[in-house]
Formats: C-alpha cells, structure tokens, sequence
C-alpha cells in the first residue's frame, strides 16, 4: 500500500509538472522539448499507477469502488493527491 501512495504521489506530481512546467515553455517560450521529456514520463506513471491501482483490487486490498474513485482521480489535476489523503490514508 505504501508504494500505492508513492505512485500516486509521482503522478500527480508529473500532471502538474507537464501543466505548470512543461505546457507553459512549449506555448510561451518556443521550447516544445519540455513536452516531448515531460509527456512521456507522465503518461508512464499514469499506465503504473492506474495498473497499481487494478492489481490492488484483484488482490482485494482495495474495493472496487476505492480502486474506481483512484481511476477517476487520475485524471483530475491534483486528484491523486486527494485520493491520497481520503482514501489510501485509511486503508
């Protein structure tokens, strides 16, 4: 479960490294490089936290509404983090 809330930590963090990082210096800077670093990565953890997230409810750690509500939060800016703190802190 700890590496539950370490990943959901990483994803979050990398959503909004690409929104507040990376988009801003390809759009208003020229550097679309930012996005083509920080894209991949973020879409990696994305794939690993969601692939977590499923893992954890096959082995019935979590329930099938908990592991849900982290899908929908993975897609949400700073829904991973409140994920976090609700859900995964209690279990």
């Amino acid at each position: 479960m700890r590496f539950l809330r370490l990943m959901a930590l990483l994803e979050g963090l990398s959503l909004l490294a690409l929104f507040f990082v990376a988009m801003p210096l390809k759009y208003m800077y020229g550097m679309p490089e930012a996005v083509t670093f920080a894209g991949p990565i973020h879409g990696w953890l994305f794939v690993a936290f969601n692939a977590l997230l499923f893992y954890f409810v096959y082995k019935r750690h979590l329930t099938e509404e908990q592991g849900f509500s982290g899908f929908i939060a993975s897609f949400l800016p700073f829904g991973t983090f409140v994920y976090k703190a609700k859900v995964l802190s209690k279990v």
